[in-house]
């Protein structure tokens, strides 16, 4: 049996697992994304999920995106999404970075799947990157220069590059709108490919939690945690994510999740990812101890 297969059964074996715990408890359980250049066996995310749960008193799972380092840079986000169907009856989502965008896809994408209750999200690229974060190893480095040297909207790039799949050039929006093809279908984005149904999955949420992080070095611009991003055209200027057309034209449900007090925007200090235990626990564990 290949090693993919094997990751296959052991992820379905987590979700059932989580599944029989729901059933048992009125805590939810709840599941850790974590972000680039990481895997579940790493030191930060088994430490957090560790914090997490014994603060919380939740049963917690670090689900592994694709195999692990590489892959969480070379897969592209819309496979991730896909190989990530089958999910317990009714959980909460801790995402970190990038697992966040992985997490909202599979609230948005996977109709019939179980419910999210609470969707937390820290230092993620909600509404996009402007520039290509870095990425440890030299060979990963390498690998990564080749590709953008094609273009970032390139098929090859899109196909290989998993961080192409959320690039927001604001100066290239049409390339992006064209060619991106992970963002523009999770944002709604397309004037004349919008799916009412991703609205109604989102909007399905009890709570949308964003944390950004005032000393961002990764996500840029910061406010992208938010949903806010730059104003198309130009580099310089950034929406708040109020001002932004996704929210006014409410593509995904945010401003409905926003008038019913169900999206916290939260800043804390620190740089991409970083929070300091008390912030933890006064703004995230409240959210996974919430039972819908």
């Amino acid at each position: 049996m290949g090693d993919q297969s094997q990751k296959f059964i052991l992820l379905v074996l987590i979700l059932q697992a989580l599944c029989w715990q729901t059933s048992f408890s009125a805590q939810l359980p709840f599941i850790l994304l974590h972000g680039v250049n990481s895997q579940c066996t790493n030191d930060r995310p088994t430490s957090y999920m560790k914090r997490l749960t014994q603060w919380s008193g939740a049963k917690g799972s670090c689900l592994e995106i694709g195999n692990g380092t590489w892959s969480s840079w070379f897969i592209p986000l819309d496979k991730q999404v896909k190989g990530m169907k089958e999910l317990a009856n009714g959980y909460n989502i801790v995402g970190i970075s990038q697992g966040n965008l992985v997490g909202r896809g599979i609230v948005e994408f996977c109709e019939g799947s179980p419910p999210v209750n609470n969707l937390i999200s820290i230092g993620a690229p909600q509404a996009g990157i402007a520039s290509v974060p870095r990425a440890g190893g030299v060979p990963v480095i390498t690998l990564a220069n080749n590709i953008l040297k094609a273009g970032i909207y390139s098929d090859y790039a899109q196909k290989r590059f998993a961080p192409s799949g959320y690039t927001k050039l604001p100066k290239n929006i049409k390339g992006y709108l064209k060619n991106c093809k992970f963002l523009p279908k999770l944002n709604n984005e397309r004037p004349n490919d919008r799916n009412p149904n991703y609205k109604k999955r989102l909007t399905s949420l009890n709570n949308l939690v964003l944390i950004m992080h005032e000393n961002e070095t990764v996500v840029k611009p910061k406010e992208s945690s938010w949903f806010g991003y730059y104003e198309d055209g130009n580099d310089k200027k950034v929406l708040q994510p109020r001002e932004t057309k996704l929210y006014k034209e409410d593509w995904i449900g945010l401003k409905t999740l926003d008038k019913a007090g169900r999206v916290k925007f939260i800043k804390v200090g620190g740089p991409h990812v970083q929070m300091l235990d008390e912030d933890i626990k006064k703004y995230v564990i409240p959210y996974l101890q919430d039972k819908k």
